[in-house]
């Protein structure tokens, strides 16, 4: 029971907060410390940025908000990242408010747009205000759930687009993941929406244990003693390395096992072949991960279930349950499963029979009615629905999932598993940041069911218990902005507001604040250096003549050098790429070097107006692929011709074993194919570097008996002035650059004919006063038409358009072309996708000049180039709109080179929808009716039941 002062201070804070006070009377729960002060600072009329972890309850705020706005009879909109999170929040709010009061816009979904609480993704409220749209009168509050998104360098310019564009009487309420950098963002909120409370939260309402699972046997990662001492004191570790923030508090027995396991293990995995090392190591059982049954009973049995384990891989999630699966391990009883069967069928009915067999339906529906799971980003969403409710409901128990769940919904478990520490980011393997690894195991801990939480990292070889300490520990997650004026954001300012108060706008947005105070820093970098610089210069000092000219010419040489290699290795690329356009199949060929190196039979030749030659090729042990200029150093010669059947099938065992053997008897001009191609020196023979030589050899300094340690000085001295110049060159760059960078972008629009420059006078001529004048752009059509176009690659849409690229297409056609647009390949790949032939490779021939056009004109306007196409997509695109089978669909994607899954499909699917919708609205006939068309034959089937359509 509380004291009289307790109910004293309750009660004055009702009378303060009254509305506050009505809010939580409806509440089953009472407020942590950190929500009551941010909804306390929301009711005394302050915008609030809320930063605390994963599970805290930041949500909360939101709601409230959202209650003020009812209370005060105004709007509330709620904004979200993803349309899988405003859905959820949708539904929260109806079952909260009723469904008269709530309404949903996504792109997939418009519910209820005119209702009092409008629950959005961001981009939908960034078009409404570029649109000026009248749904924004009466706004009062906006919430902005998942706020930190706005670093992210896809999608993030739109929160500050919205940030920025809000009306000063619309509340914003700003709901993100614990940053290091709270107080820097909330300064900006204040100078460019005012008085903005920062509340920042870093407890977890559930405890956290920190593990390592090595072997067979699981350990604390943490030592309690100095971390609890660490606590009582006060103390946070700062200015140390993450191995020695790690050190300090880890746990020495674990450590200690480690060291022992090590010892005793063959961490090489190779069994004593090849090396010393392995021969001393030949006698130790070979290392071998955990099995994944084996760790999944082992939660089970210390009723730490239900688990998440990250394995940041799709095909290794798959392959976790299906490992489940044949090690029998069965976690539901049978009253579970009979729910499971029901929420299966309520959420997969509207997927067509002849579907399932394709998207792997009863291998994932036993599974699932195992209580075990898989959940990725190549799953149909009606998939990952089904197994997100399951999980919710505590009826699936152990669910395998790549990093994107960390970022979805809210999906927590009690215990969360890291198979490695090592993920593919789209360009290469990286360790995990300290950020994510807290967004990883912050899902661990179900608030109101569990009274702990538990992350658990699966030790592999290498491994330091310290650096996963640190890891663990670590809290400096700085928030940076992301922000670019794009081609439609510039169009759109430029109509709204004029140019001069366009770069005003830009001028406030994060990224520029960011970048100014950044350049304090760089300020004391640049003194540091000069102050090196002028160091250096005493030692380098001769009265005998200018060392620092002396070191200058020898620089120039390096890279006079440099330039001229490069020179000569871009010509040979293009004779070898001279000599593989002139080759046809049947020629036998020598490939030089590289895993492929011998003889090889050309298939194809591979000349496409497209890209370089990329012959097709068969080798002597039957590999079959496609090469290119890169593999060759030298022009390639045919050496033989050999008969290649007809309608040849190079994806056949048998037909390449039989090739290759034709191949091995060819009789080959050995010694015409191992002759060298001896290319002379272009250093040997440029005049420039010739009389740089001469004037090193004849400068005073060259003949000095200590000319090396002076040089060495100079050559520390030139590096310091050159730190010191590119400094002043960032800074420089720094102050200003967005609306630099915006400058330029309407440049480029400008000579496109997007914009065209009117001379505006300010001041009424017959006042006598010299007029003011500014330079203030007039949209034109096509300029009206980008702002309407929403894509990455909005002004190469926009050009195409204008070009009449896409004139005599039929919807198939129309689908594959514009699918170049949006598809993006998961990782980079040597071969070039295959395309539909006639009208569908013309088209794409005629985008890809367009664009070098493009490319031009951003180019002289030092603007980054527009993406490339990427032609992954076209073939399952035109499929799929020509009526075909998912079936046929996918496996003729894979046979064009490009490998999907059901739920890739279904979401570039998705995406090439959205953009196919845009050009139904913007384009002109009969574009604008193919493209409605192409998005009724693309809405169909899996994809209908994924859109809701």
């Amino acid at each position: 029971m509380s004291s009289p002062a307790e109910r004293y201070a309750a009660a004055r804070r009702r009378s303060a907060h009254p509305t506050l006070a009505d809010f939580t009377a409806g509440l089953s729960f009472s407020l942590d410390p950190f929500q009551v002060e941010a909804c306390e600072a929301l009711e005394s009329g302050a915008g609030v940025l809320v930063c605390a972890p994963t599970g805290a309850g930041k949500t909360v705020v939101g709601e409230f908000a959202v209650h003020k706005a009812l209370a005060e009879g105004r709007k509330a909109f709620y904004t979200t990242p993803i349309k899988a999170l405003s859905n959820q929040k949708y539904a929260d709010l109806v079952e909260r408010y009723g469904e008269k009061n709530v309404g949903l816009l996504t792109g997939d979904n418009a519910i209820n747009g005119d209702a009092s609480v409008v629950v959005m993704t961001t981009e939908v409220l960034r078009n409404m205000l570029y649109a000026d749209s009248p749904a924004i009168e009466g706004l009062g509050y906006v919430v902005m759930d998942e706020v930190h998104y706005l670093a992210d360098r896809f999608r993030g310019a739109v929160w500050e687009e919205v940030i920025i564009h809000l009306p000063q009487s619309v509340t914003l309420v700003s709901l993100s993941a614990t940053v290091s950098n709270a107080e820097e963002f909330a300064d900006w909120l204040v100078t460019v929406r005012g008085h903005t409370s920062v509340v920042v939260s870093e407890i977890r309402p559930i405890p956290l244990w920190q593990h390592m699972l090595v072997g067979n046997r699981v350990f604390d990662l943490f030592s309690l003693r100095p971390a609890a001492h660490a606590a009582e004191q006060g103390e946070t570790p700062r200015g140390q390395s993450t191995r020695e923030r790690g050190a300090s508090v880890v746990d020495p027995e674990l450590v200690r096992y480690v060291r022992e396991y090590e010892r005793r293990i063959d961490t090489w995995g190779g069994g004593g072949n090849g090396g010393s090392r392995r021969d001393r190591d030949w006698h130790k059982p070979r290392y071998r991960p955990p099995a994944r049954p084996d760790v999944i009973e082992r939660l089970d049995r210390a009723g730490l279930l239900p688990a998440i384990t990250f394995v940041f891989s799709r095909n290794g999630c798959d392959a976790a349950v299906d490992q489940c699966l044949r090690a029998g391990l069965r976690l539901t009883d049978e009253h579970e499963r009979a729910e499971i069967a029901q929420v299966i069928d309520e959420r997969t009915g509207g997927l067509p029979e002849e579907d399932l067999h394709v998207l792997g339906f009863w291998e994932w529906r036993e599974g699932l009615m195992a209580g075990l799971a898989a959940h990725h980003a190549g799953l149909v969403p009606a998939f990952k629905e089904t197994v997100e409710e399951c999980f919710v409901r505590g009826l699936v128990k152990a669910v395998f999932a790549t990093e994107t769940l960390a970022l979805g919904i809210n999906m927590p478990a009690r215990t969360v598993v890291l198979e490695r520490l090592v993920k593919w980011n789209g360009e290469a393997h990286v360790d995990v940041t300290p950020g994510e690894y807290t967004q990883l195991t912050g899902r661990a801990g179900r608030r109101g069911i569990d009274i702990e939480g538990h992350a658990v990292v699966v030790w592999a070889p290498g491994m330091d218990p310290s650096v996963i300490a640190g890891l663990a520990s670590t809290r400096t997650y700085p928030l940076k902005s992301s922000f670019r004026p794009s081609y439609n954001m510039a169009v759109n300012l430029v109509s709204s507001f004029g140019r001069a108060r366009a770069r005003e706008l830009l001028a406030s947005s994060f990224a520029q604040f960011q970048a100014d105070r950044s350049v304090v820093g760089l300020a004391r970098a640049a003194a540091r250096h000069e102050k090196d610089a002028e160091r250096h210069a005493l030692d380098m000092h001769s009265d005998s003549g200018d060392v620092g000219a002396y070191a200058s010419l020898r620089q120039q040489i390096a890279d006079r050098e440099k330039a001229l290699s490069r020179d000569s290795q871009a010509q040979r690329r293009m004779e070898a790429s001279d000599s593989l356009a002139a080759l046809r199949p049947g020629d036998v060929i020598r490939v030089p070097t590289g895993r492929r190196q011998g003889l090889a039979v050309v298939l194809d030749p591979g000349i496409t107006d497209l890209t370089e030659p990329r012959p097709l090729v068969l080798t002597e042990d039957k590999w079959a692929g496609r090469l290119g200029a890169v593999d060759f150093p030298a022009p390639v010669t045919a050496l033989a011709r050999v008969r290649v059947p007809k309608n040849f099938n190079h994806r056949s065992p048998h037909a390449r074993r039989d090739l290759a053997a034709t191949l091995r008897n060819a009789r080959v001009e050995h010694d015409l194919g191992a002759r060298r191609v001896r290319h002379r020196s272009a250093a040997a023979d440029d005049p420039v570097l010739q009389d740089l030589r001469q004037a090193l050899r004849a400068h005073p300094v060259h003949s000095l008996p200590d000319r090396e340690e002076r040089v060495r000085a100079a050559e520390r001295w030139l590096r310091a002035v050159r730190e010191a110049d590119a400094l002043q060159h960032r800074m420089a760059e720094r102050t200003g650059s967005l609306t630099r960078q915006f400058d330029r972008t309407c440049d480029v629009l400008e000579e496109l004919g997007y914009l065209v420059p009117e001379v505006v006078p300010l001041v009424p001529a017959d006042t006598g006063a010299v007029p003011a004048v500014d330079d203030v752009p007039v949209v034109t059509d096509d300029g009206r038409r980008l702002s309407r176009i929403w894509s990455e690659a909005d002004l190469l849409v926009a050009e195409c358009l204008r070009s009449g690229v896409w004139r005599g297409l039929t919807p198939p056609e129309m689908a594959a072309v514009v699918s170049t647009l949006v598809y993006e390949a998961r990782r980079d790949t040597a071969s070039q996708p295959a395309v539909p032939a006639g009208k569908v490779a013309a088209a794409i021939a005629e985008m890809r000049r367009v664009r070098a056009r493009l490319q031009e004109v951003e180019l002289d306007h030092g603007v980054p180039a527009t993406r490339d196409l990427d032609l992954g997509f076209a073939w399952a695109a035109f499929r799929w709109a020509d009526g075909q089978s998912l079936d046929r669909v996918l496996a003729g994607a894979e046979q064009a080179g490009t490998e999907l899954s059901g739920g890739d499909f279904v979401r570039w699917a998705r995406q090439l929808i959205d953009l196919l919708d845009q050009l139904a609205k913007v384009a002109d006939e009969p574009v604008s009716t193919t493209a409605r068309k192409a998005v009724e034959r693309v809405r169909r089937g899996v994809v209908a039941v994924a859109v809701g359509g």
